[in-house]
């Protein structure tokens, strides 16, 4: 990776960097970390900016031999900068959040992993223990990171990450058929396709399939059931480190209801379902008072 010029950057422009990154991107996660103390806004700021970043190349135009060039960079760059002399700013923004909030090393590489798992073309239709694997490596690791920030201790903060973490995912896989479909990606277990009798692995042909409801709803009910499980462990939690968790699971939540009302017929998943800012503060606001 070649030197990154803003890498050398005052702590507080690092921070600006990765706070436009955020802000630039529009998440449905912006909410719930507007709502965190300051320091730890700025370290959920940081590990976004960094997932984004990779995610780009990834989700990006280069060959499959870039792609894979540029996460192995990332890779050294996340060696480098836990031996304390990274070179990008993104990287130079995790420095304070990895010491202040013991961020571990390898939820970092774990992401990267599952974002080659992408990069290499492997995610089209997989076995059921690969997707679980991808998001293992994909939402879990993150959601690592996260819990650190938050608060949420080491044990319940794994339990957390990996049910809320899969239940993300599979609303996003649920929500993005048909952009997945143009990277060549299919996010659905390759027994679920079999079990409705679909027979091809071909992105586009599944959305046209007249079977694709029965697979969306089946995937629907296992996002189901890894909320009610992180909804156990956010009950077992203190409330204050709880609270952003609970905006991404009662958001989610929501867009999964959406999701469902509509249908999934082939026609619609060129249709994604977006929430838009009003809702999603409100969504936020009400989930900080019930929660």
């Amino acid at each position: 990776m070649p030197d990154d010029p803003k890498a050398s950057l005052p702590l507080s422009r690092a921070r600006d960097a990765v706070r436009a990154i955020v802000t630039g991107a529009g998440s449905s996660f912006y909410w719930a970390l507007r709502l965190l103390p300051r320091d730890r806004r700025e370290a959920m700021y940081a590990v976004y900016a960094f997932c984004r970043t990779v995610d780009d190349i990834a989700d990006g135009d280069a060959g499959v031999d870039r792609k894979l060039e540029a996460l192995a960079e990332w890779r050294d760059e996340i060696r480098r900068l836990y031996a304390g002399a990274p070179r990008h700013v993104v990287a130079r923004a995790l420095v304070e959040p990895i010491r202040r909030f013991t961020l571990h090393e390898s939820d970092f590489l774990a992401l990267i992993d599952g974002l080659t798992m992408d990069a290499s073309g492997r995610m089209c239709a997989p076995l059921l223990l690969d997707l679980e694997l991808y998001c293992r490596r994909g939402a879990g690791a993150v959601g690592m990171l996260s819990a650190s920030i938050f608060g949420v201790r080491r044990p319940e903060g794994r339990s957390l990450a990996l049910s809320l973490g899969q239940a993300l995912q599979f609303v996003n896989f649920l929500r993005d058929f048909a952009e997945d479909a143009d990277q060549g990606r299919l996010y659905v277990p390759r027994e679920l396709l079999a079990k409705a009798g679909i027979d091809t692995r071909d992105p586009h042909a599944f959305l046209r399939h007249p079977n694709l409801p029965v697979v969306a709803e089946a995937m629907a009910v296992m996002a189901e059931e890894r909320f009610r499980a992180a909804r156990r462990v956010l009950k077992a939690v203190p409330r204050g480190p709880a609270q952003p968790a609970w905006i991404m699971l009662e958001t989610y939540r929501y867009l999964l209801d959406r999701l469902r009302r509509r249908g999934f017929a082939p026609t619609d998943v060129n249709r994604p379902v977006r929430i838009g800012r009003r809702r999603l503060l409100g969504i936020a606001i009400a989930a900080v008072l019930r929660h």
